[in-house]
């Protein structure tokens, strides 16, 4: 039953529910109201005042519109709906006391602080403030903390928010802030001046709403309005987070998230908001040859010549990368399966079935994590293969969810049932009384390294079982971000990656850093990074990296989503598929398309599923019943979260990550 209310706002009569905020029914009305601590994400800590509105018949004091809800009003003598003012003398007379008391110990760092340009506390101080202050005191100074090599702290200029504290405590799952002190000795602080141990600390970089926290990587580099922005999508993870990426000239300067309720909120991973040094480093600016055991510079025609040469009439195979998008993929297939060859995208061996799309994808959305009362995992880490992903099972968790995990015992910043980290585990849980689950909404959540083994489709199967048991629905979650719209092109090979590449003269690898070649075919790369798929290569054919082409990509519930370009290519690499499509010509066995819009048809002519973008497309129920379960323990696919990928591997900061998280992790305590 809706507990819907009248209430009046600057002379708008509105109806909404009963347990919303004034500041949110303000928000529907259409009413701006400042705020510094109120988030819609976060619970409501109500300590910066900013946000107080007049309540007419109420005490003859203005009220915090963030901690009061609707249904508290009182109406009016004769049952009127409840009238709240806005813009009053009252309301203005104590904004412009709260603001000028929150500049009292304010630094007037705007000319060298990051914020600037984009401050709360500068917006909101043209906007409610007054022009001077009459407070003459010596302001107060904070010591910095150090929270790691990604959050810059300049603590004088904290205004004690607390959008940081509840962050981290409550979304990123780890308790390593607070605040001490009362008074002028209150003060924002780290646990034993500890740094941050989170993949999702960067998120407090944006929620800061002045220039106390900002990022370390990105200090003194660019002003936000010397840069052109960008709305795109993510490649560090199969979330297919919404992005938008900053650039300054042809270089990336920064990236930051997007909201988006059904993919990733408005948080993004580290590694997304923090790997753009490596796009510029270690790059395959201009094509090379093998010669004498040696790779050496060649241009475009002599390398398109050189692969010509090694293809013509040979046995050809093609491997698809992770970070591949859905377009480089089609294009590939289409050349390689012309020339009678094969293509695999299932490059870590992940037992996938191709002739159903839920056997991949599964039929859950994102979505379905914040509703779900039961939330199996089997052979999953979220927190490091996808952890905007993880703090979404946090949410429901904090809601009541019960998780139980089938894997290794890890933390995972949340309370689960550890019910075995073998197949065994998983069988005994299969034709068992489920009881209550059966009426609540569930997801089954199979990770990569459940489908990796050689009983890879059995283990999928008996997941597929226990959600057909538990009324559950199925996710499948992805650690390559090409992955599912490489599978929906049909870019796969029956007998997966060792039948497709056996007995090859020639294999073109497409992006496929993870996996080594074995000696005796001659390889010719296509890619960004000199990693180690460009170190076995006898052809370097340089690529565009993910932020300098536009591309369609399909996340781990199977969303196709749209990347467009932010930055061109380095030195003389070209986009990949006008690659393919020269190369193509070069062969005799012209690709039928001239431009990626004409690319994108065919495409979306072979698989009308794809047009469908930003939304999640339905799949079909199919369970498999194939395979016997294994003996094997399950094993976790992320070893170091911060290197999976040849751009994260170029960069520094994803070094320093990667070297303090093993510090961490073998670090002794004092005791031992």
């Amino acid at each position: 039953m809706s507990d819907l209310k009248k209430i009046v706002i600057d002379d708008m009569e509105v109806e909404v529910d009963g347990a919303m905020t004034l500041i949110q029914a303000c928000e529907v009305a259409g009413v701006e109201v400042p705020r510094f601590c109120y988030h819609e994400r976060l619970s409501i800590a109500g300590n910066c005042r900013m946000c107080l509105v007049e309540v007419v018949g109420g005490p003859p004091k203005p009220a915090a519109s963030c901690a009061m809800q609707v249904r508290d009003l009182r109406p009016g003598p004769e049952g009127q709906a409840p009238v709240v003012k806005t813009n009053s003398p009252m309301v203005k007379k104590a904004r412009e006391g709260v603001m000028e008391f929150m500049l009292i110990n304010h630094p007037l760092d705007c000319p060298i602080c990051d914020q600037g340009g984009e401050c709360d506390l500068q917006d909101q101080a043209m906007a409610y403030g007054l022009s001077g202050s009459r407070f003459t005191e010596q302001k107060r100074a904070v010591d910095d903390l150090d929270l790691g090599p990604l959050v810059a702290t300049t603590m004088t200029r904290c205004i004690s928010c607390t959008r940081c504290v509840r962050f981290t405590s409550e979304v990123a799952g780890i308790t390593q802030m607070g605040q001490t002190g009362r008074g002028e000795d209150a003060e924002i602080t780290s646990y034993l001046n500890q740094t941050l141990n989170s993949n999702l600390q960067g998120n407090i970089i944006d929620l800061c709403p002045v220039g106390a926290l900002t990022s370390k990587p990105y200090a003194f580099t660019a002003r936000p309005w010397e840069l052109t922005k960008t709305e795109t999508i993510d490649v560090m993870d199969a979330l297919g987070s919404n992005i938008r990426v900053d650039t300054k000239g042809r270089e990336v300067k920064r990236i930051l998230p997007r909201n988006h309720d059904g993919v990733n909120e408005e948080w993004i991973s580290d590694k997304t908001r923090f790997v753009w040094d490596g796009l510029r480093r270690q790059r395959l600016d201009t094509p090379y040859i093998r010669e004498n055991g040696k790779l050496r510079k060649a241009g475009w025609g002599e390398a398109l010549e050189a692969a010509t040469t090694a293809m013509k009439g040979k046995k050809v195979s093609g491997l698809i990368g992770d970070l591949a998008s859905t377009e480089m993929a089609f294009s590939l297939k289409t050349l390689i399966e012309g020339l009678d060859g094969k293509v695999e995208c299932r490059v870590d061996n992940a037992r996938l079935p191709t002739d159903s799309r839920y056997g991949y994808v599964g039929d859950a959305s994102i979505e379905d994590i914040d509703d779900a009362k039961f939330i199996m995992l089997v052979g999953s880490n979220p927190r490091m293969e996808a952890p905007v992903l993880n703090a979404r099972i946090r949410k429901a968790w904090t809601k009541g969810a019960t998780i139980g995990l089938i894997g290794e015992a890890v933390d995972l910043t949340y309370d689960y049932a550890h019910l075995g980290n073998d197949r065994a585990a998983l069988e005994k849980h299969l034709g068992t009384e489920h009881g209550a689950v059966m009426d609540q909404p569930s997801v089954v959540i199979v990770g990569m390294g459940a489908l990796r083994e050689a009983d890879g489709l059995a283990v999928l199967a008996a997941s597929m079982k226990l959600a057909e048991e538990t009324n559950s629905k199925l996710m499948v979650l992805h650690t390559a971000a090409g992955r599912v719209g490489a599978l929906d092109v049909g870019a796969v090979a029956e007998g997966g990656i060792e039948a497709a590449t056996t007995g090859a003269d020639v294999i073109f690898n497409m992006g496929a850093d993870e996996i080594d070649i074995d000696a005796g075919p001659t390889v010719i790369y296509m890619g960004s990074h000199g990693d180690r798929g460009a170190h076995r290569a006898d052809i370097i054919l340089p690529g565009a990296a993910y932020t300098e082409e536009a591309g369609l990509f399909v996340n781990t519930e199977g969303r196709p989503q749209l990347a467009q370009r932010a930055a061109f290519p380095v030195g003389d690499a070209k986009e990949n598929w006008a690659i393919l499509r020269a190369l193509s010509a070069e062969l005799g066995a012209t690709l039928p398309w001239d431009s990626m819009a004409q690319l994108r048809q065919a495409m979306v002519a072979a698989v009308p599923h794809l047009a469908q973008v930003d939304q999640v497309v339905e799949n079909e129920v199919a369970p498999l019943t194939v395979g016997t379960l294994g003996q094997a323990s399950f094993r976790y696919v992320v070893g170091d979260y911060y290197l999976t990928n040849p751009i994260a591997r170029a960069s520094e900061v994803m070094a320093d990550l990667s070297a303090q998280a093993r510090g961490r992790a073998s670090g002794k305590l004092a005791a031992e």
